[in-house]
């Protein structure tokens, strides 16, 4: 019995199917990424660090290139941005959704085309105004009515601005409480319920500094199934309807948002991107024919899909600790770098590499390091029973709301990421060291 419990654990730890399609494996427990073992990459630029295949990157961007053929695909910057992900988005042909000034100008400096870029945000400071205006911003996207009248005085008597409403259109999905925006108890958009969606869309027509080019919903994140998004979009369509008879006004764009859910363990669900994108259209296409519109473009803003896959975190084991009832890994990273366990209880597979274990499993929990005692990165999962300190230990489906997410607790710094492909890594974010902060602190 012992022994078929012990097979069983070791099938689950060696389960790739969630690593990016390049991992491969090796003698001795070693794992390899975009042709780099995971070794060579702790060895030459330390832990934590962040380990991005470059080439799954780019293949997710032409999977939903492929999916949507008729549609515009924004990826999510949110999610992660560097100017290396900048190249590679731009490059596999996807326009880029951002939320501020400074995501908006990294990514305008590192080559991305300004009118292929939309604006998000609910609220919008004066700084990601003017950026957006300044740098040529493709579409911005109004979450609220005081954002009205401001794009308006910004754009100035004798410009024009595109301009996108949000719609909080009714609809429950998600993997957290904490990141389901398609209902009206959250801060997100403009409700199509009480009318506020309805009020906006008549006062932006009234702007004429401003451009009503569509329409725009975002139901909320980590979502399994193409049901919630196919209610989301009936209901749009239906408000699309409405604003032509209301105002004889036929817009030609909407945009559906992303949160489409990956699985982060082996066994759970993930989006279906081909039947989303087939019954998207099919609805997309029915609706308006019913209600006698012409076929809006379409447009949907994946983030995580594209880079959480293609992330794996490196940490080296730095204590072990037996309690009467539970044992605790502690590693050199934590909620510094990751802080989505404690946000939303995100529940990760971790693998211990560079050795082989002959030992059985053990369930335990891994922590960081920082001083809080919801730092968990991982609770309750098997690892080998003689994992110690010095050993590597692996995230995978690290790309996602991880560093982009991180801060300087603890003044730790935050971790380096380094690309990988075909063979060979560099780096594409510096470690964050105590010089940045000394920097920094002006003070005296």
């Amino acid at each position: 019995m012992a022994t078929a419990v012990l097979s069983e654990v070791r099938a689950r730890a060696d389960d790739l199917s969630i690593w990016p399609a390049s991992t491969t494996r090796s003698a001795h427990g070693g794992l390899a990424v975009g042709g780099v073992p995971l070794t060579e990459i702790a060895e030459r630029f330390d832990t934590p660090a962040y380990v991005l295949d470059e080439g799954e990157v780019r293949e997710r961007c032409r999977t939903y290139r492929d999916a949507f053929p008729e549609a515009d695909v924004l990826y999510a910057a949110k999610a992660f941005l560097s100017r290396a992900m900048v190249r590679w988005v731009r490059e596999e042909g996807l326009g880029l959704d951002v939320c501020s000034a400074g995501e908006l100008e990294l990514a305008v400096t590192a080559g991305f085309p300004p009118e292929h870029i939309v604006l998000h945000g609910n609220a919008k400071s004066p700084r990601d105004l003017e950026a957006a205006l300044r740098l040529g911003v493709g579409r911005i996207v109004i979450d609220s009515p005081s954002e009205i009248a401001r794009i308006a005085a910004a754009v100035g008597p004798d410009g024009r601005q595109k301009v996108m409403v949000r719609v909080v259109p009714g609809v429950s999905a998600g993997g957290h409480d904490k990141i389901r925006t398609g209902t009206d108890d959250q801060k997100f958009g403009l409700s199509l319920t009480d009318g506020g969606a309805q009020h906006a869309i008549t006062r932006v027509l009234s702007q004429p500094q401003l451009e009503l080019s569509g329409l725009h919903c975002h139901i909320g994140s980590q979502i399994t199934d193409v049901k919630p998004y196919l209610v989301a979009l009936r209901r749009m369509v239906g408000l699309m309807a409405r604003v032509r008879d209301a105002h004889g006004v036929v817009l030609a764009e909407l945009d559906m948002g992303g949160g489409h859910g990956i699985a982060y363990r082996p066994g759970e669900p993930a989006l279906d991107l081909t039947a989303l994108a087939r019954r998207m259209r099919a609805e997309l296409v029915e609706g308006c024919a019913a209600a006698g519109l012409a076929v809006p473009r379409l447009a949907v803003e994946p983030g995580r899909a594209i880079v959480g896959p293609a992330g794996v975190a490196l940490y080296r084991v730095l204590a072990v600790k037996h309690t009467s009832e539970t044992i605790f890994v502690a590693v050199d990273g934590g909620m510094s770098d990751n802080p989505r366990p404690a946000l939303y209880g995100v529940r990760y597979a971790p693998r211990l590499v560079g050795r082989a274990s002959t030992a059985g499993p053990r369930t335990a929990t891994v922590v960081g390091r920082h001083c809080e005692a919801g730092d968990i990165l991982a609770a309750d999962v098997e690892l080998p029973g003689d994992i110690r300190p010095g050993d590597l230990f692996t995230v995978p489906v690290a790309g996602a709301y991880q560093l982009s997410m991180a801060s300087g607790y603890n003044l730790v710094g935050r971790p380096a990421v380094i690309a990988v492909h075909e063979g060979s890594a560099r780096v594409l974010v510096r470690r964050e060291t105590l010089e940045d902060f000394r920097s920094r602190d002006i003070g005296g």
